[in-house]
């Protein structure tokens, strides 16, 4: 006899509730074979390939990871000055995820994170991105939307990479009015040539004539980022932060060594320049010891570094909890630009994206497509399915590894990039 059961706020029938269970099930047989394996949690990884590109002043690493349900997901493991090592470490991590289902990225971290003795690298970062952009295509999904929607549609962008000229103000100054007139409202520079810990008293006025020039040049309407790339020692970086304040720059990034948290606490209270750190950090904890001192309130994670998507987004949470914003670290290839650009939307704390992109080599959007692009100093997230970017396998042959292309951030002449000619 067929039960009366009806459920209070919705009025099924229990012979209602079947069809639609068989309905699903019918539905679940027609999804093409991708999307049925994801269903059913039965995609498994086949391979995980490594693709180096050699872009002149630091190799990229890419790492592409196959499915037997035919979808590809892409990741970036590049290393910061090395390449050799981290492309290895994604060949050693594959005995880790070959297998596997890659709709799970937050659960394969955490099988490397532990069978590494804790330990946590870009290799295996760079894998798990791959596999939420696999996750997000098996939905046909932006990532974007996995990570709770949009809550910056549009995403303010500053300019980095775009001196690559003579150390000298009048360079400075003239390359930086051709980026205002490009439509960014901030851009990013290091005027400190190779200054390590000390500077002479020459190097000093120089780099200040540096900024200041810059400053006339873009007039007030323009912020001013200024990196230091770890240079100074306490007492270094305290003077030149009094020094720059004049030039109200929006802040100084990393004066001091980023991992001595004390150090740079003891640089933040002493100077009115608000100072932007955390790109070495690989441990959240690092974040929380930073923020408790409340003295820092602008942090700059590195996906690729600090555990990938999910760990990018863990780090910002700790940052609002301390009423910080978040500034993501990107100085890799533009597919990290676009990996960012779906965290930044998604984040409560975001500040301003960091972006190389229209600095860079002309063949770069050659071996990816997709990446979204710079518009009056604005960008916004791809809408595409996953992380919305193809590569061009043939395209990124043709750039092979260089050995000399490393940025020699302590020697003279650095600032123009130049990498393997820069011999």
């Amino acid at each position: 006899m067929e039960s009366d059961f009806k459920g209070e706020s919705n009025g099924f029938t229990r012979r209602g509730m079947m069809r639609n269970v068989a309905g699903a099930l019918v539905v679940n047989a027609a999804l093409p074979p991708a999307r049925a394996a994801e269903s059913e949690g039965i995609m498994k990884i086949t391979g995980v390939k490594t693709f180096v590109v050699g872009n002149p002043w630091k190799n990229w690493v890419f790492v592409k990871v196959d499915t037997d349900a035919g979808l590809v997901g892409w990741g970036e493991a590049t290393g910061g000055l090395e390449t050799k090592p981290p492309e290895a470490q994604v060949h050693e991590l594959e005995r880790f995820v070959i297998g596997e289902d890659p709709i799970h990225p937050e659960r394969l971290w955490q099988k490397m994170y532990k069978g590494l003795f804790l330990g946590n690298n870009v290799a295996m970062n760079g894998i798990t991105i791959a596999c939420w952009d696999i996750l997000a295509k098996s939905l046909n999904a932006p990532l974007w939307k996995l990570l709770g929607g949009k809550q910056n549609p549009s995403l303010r962008v500053y300019a980095n990479g775009w001196y690559k000229g003579p150390r000298e103000p009048g360079a400075f100054a003239e390359e930086a009015a051709r980026v205002k007139s490009m439509g960014y409202t901030a851009l990013k520079f290091d005027p400190f040539g190779s200054t390590y810990r000390f500077f002479d008293a020459g190097e000093e006025k120089k780099s200040l004539a540096i900024v200041a020039a810059v400053r006339k040049a873009v007039g007030d309407d323009m912020d001013l980022l200024i990196e230091a790339h770890d240079r100074f020692s306490v007492s270094t970086a305290i003077r030149v932060g009094h020094e720059l304040e004049e030039y109200r720059p929006m802040w100084l990034e990393t004066p001091v060594m980023s991992t001595d948290i004390e150090a740079t606490l003891q640089v933040a209270r002493s100077i009115k320049v608000p100072v932007a750190t955390g790109e070495r950090f690989t441990r959240l904890g690092q974040f929380l010891e930073l923020l408790a001192g409340r003295a820092v309130d602008i942090v700059q994670p590195e996906t690729l570094g600090i555990g990938g998507i999910g760990g990018a987004r863990k780090a910002a949470a700790i940052a609002e909890a301390a009423e910080a914003f978040v500034a993501l670290h990107q100085a890799q290839s533009p597919y990290n630009t676009a990996i960012n650009a779906h965290i930044n939307a998604s984040i409560p704390n975001f500040l301003i994206q960091e972006c190389f992109d229209d600095f860079l080599e002309p063949w770069v959007h050659e071996i990816m497509q997709g990446v979204p692009r710079v518009q009056a100093g604005y960008l916004e997230p791809s809408d595409a399915p996953g992380i919305g970017v193809a590569f061009d396998e043939k395209a990124m042959a043709k750039h092979p590894y260089g050995p000399n292309n490393f940025l020699k951030l302590f020697e003279n002449g650095w600032e123009k990039r130049t990498g393997a000619v820069q011999q």
